[in-house]
């Protein structure tokens, strides 16, 4: 008996409940890239095999766009020094095209999550305040902020200044959200002075401040209901977030912590991601390069803690092959290749394929339907977008030992190959029919290279030498039958008719 699939493995642990609210959110500082998206991507699959169960389930996105721009990135200009300290939703947007900085990186952030079949409710954590949703929670956090205190420092350490407040005031002069000291409080105000000089009130109600992120992540359990929360590995630390955070629901709240699912990192090439230093694929521009299913099927044929390493090169075509060959019969493949169906179709002509037929047809679409018809493939409407993929990919990520450019001429070097290789190809080039599949041609090679006296290795190297002017490429069999047998009976004679 196959083991039980990582999501239903959770959903059965927690379907006890008559209601769980599955909660995924980040912080829309930058690129939100593909180590960011196994959070909704972990959360969406647990949703799922909960809906699967017949179990009452929400998914959530909360956007920390009230958290504040906390440095000028590398890729901002240097007058954001003034906005350093300012939430996200308030300020600019570097590039002009968004209302705000945290709208630029969030908005195809979510188009890529519609792209991915992820259906979540957004919430935006400035709306969430602006709309005094956390109006009692401000109350009770300020009201406990002593023993709030005495959690932080039992369990992780840190020592707080006297006057330490959970509650950080929006200062109404310059806009910062981490410069003020708190004054006092005065029931629904909080009185400040910030570092600018600036001296105010701040109404809890109106979302004129916010609570400091230990208090927050709790607080937000309890306002919206979660049940299930995945988090990085770097929340799960003793003395960590979580830990101070489920004894602050516990104890200020009345509130059970949600479920805890952790989740480790996805490198890039063995790099840690990280928009602020640029080591990043952004989620949308991946999706330009390779079809959703292929980044669902990375999260769902791992747990949640294993450290996956992201290649968007050969690993990842890899990666595509094994999606493209699993067993739809086989229990636990069949719920991998479950969890990984998006809202878009899959392809019947596999991805490797299109590799090498769209350079073929040198990406022209109408003769990729050429190319692919002599294959044995038809291209319907969506292989059309598949072939979009396999461009972008190409000129993306593809290892130069990948690409290749049909030669239209006799290329220079096919000249100076040897007689017995020349004689290898006039052989069979002879023997080459219309009606051999890919796989007939390719045995056929073998048994040429026999009769000629010749290297196997020295025969398919002459083929791509005469086709491509290199000496490798994709299978030559399958290769001979897409480039199309007239033509390459007719390149292969003209190389064995040169005298050398």
């Amino acid at each position: 008996m196959n083991e039980i699939h990582w999501a239903d493995k959770i959903a059965e642990e927690i379907s006890w409940r008559d209601k769980n609210v599955i909660a995924t959110g980040i912080t829309p500082s930058g690129d939100i890239h593909i180590g960011n998206m196994r959070e909704v991507l972990t959360g969406d699959m647990i949703y799922r095999a909960l809906v699967d169960r017949g179990k009452d389930a929400e998914l959530i996105y909360i956007a920390d766009t009230f958290d504040p721009l906390r440095r000028v990135y590398p890729f901002l200009p240097g007058s954001y020094e003034e906005h350093v300290g300012k939430p996200l939703s308030s300020v600019p947007d570097p590039y002009g095209c968004h209302e705000n900085y945290a709208e630029h990186f969030l908005d195809p952030f979510l188009d890529s999550m519609e792209k991915l079949g992820i259906s979540a409710k957004i919430y935006r954590s400035n709306e969430l305040y602006e709309k005094g949703l956390y109006e009692d929670a401000i109350r009770a956090a300020i009201k406990n902020r002593r023993k709030i205190a005495d959690i932080l420092k039992e369990g992780s350490g840190r020592e707080l200044k006297n006057n330490w407040s959970p509650y950080n005031p929006l200062c109404e002069n310059c806009g910062r959200i981490n410069s003020s000291e708190v004054l006092g409080f005065d029931d629904f105000k909080v009185r400040y002075r910030c570092k600018c000089g600036f001296e105010g009130k701040s109404d809890i109600r109106k979302g004129e401040g916010k609570l400091g992120w230990r208090i927050d992540w709790p607080a937000r359990w309890k306002i919206l209901n979660v049940t299930v929360e995945p988090f990085g590995k770097d929340h799960a630390t003793v003395g960590g977030s979580y830990d101070t955070g489920k004894v602050i629901s516990k104890e200020i709240y009345g509130y059970e912590p949600p479920y805890p699912v952790i989740y480790e990192w996805i490198s890039l090439k063995g790099r840690d991601m990280s928009s602020s230093k640029g080591v990043v694929i952004p989620i949308g521009e991946m999706l330009e390069s390779v079809p959703p299913e292929v980044l669902r099927y990375l999260i769902a044929r791992s747990r949640p803690n294993k450290h996956l390493n992201f290649d968007p090169g050969l690993p990842l075509l890899n990666l595509i092959g094994d999606l493209e060959s699993i067993n739809g019969e086989d229990e636990s493949g069949g719920r991998e290749l479950e969890f990984s169906l998006s809202v878009e179709k899959r392809s019947n002509v596999p991805f490797r394929h299109l590799i090498n037929t769209i350079q073929i047809a040198k990406g022209d679409l109408k003769e990729l339907r050429i190319v692919l018809k002599r294959s044995g493939y038809d291209m319907g409407e969506n292989e059309e977008r598949w072939a979009g993929y396999a461009r972008n990919w190409l000129e993306r990520y593809a290892p130069e030992s990948m690409k290749f450019e049909l030669k239209e001429e006799l290329p220079k070097n096919a000249l100076s190959l040897k007689e017995k290789d020349k004689m290898g190809l006039k052989i069979l080039g002879e023997r080459l029919k219309s009606d051999l599949s890919g796989e007939d041609i390719h045995n056929m090679i073998y048994k040429v290279a026999e009769e000629a006296g010749l290297k196997t290795k020295n025969l398919f190297e002459a083929i791509y030498i005469s086709l491509l002017d290199k000496k490798s490429g994709p299978r030559a069999g399958l290769f001979i039958e897409s480039v199309g047998i007239g033509f390459v009976k007719k390149r292969f004679g003209e190389v064995s008719r040169d005298e050398g």
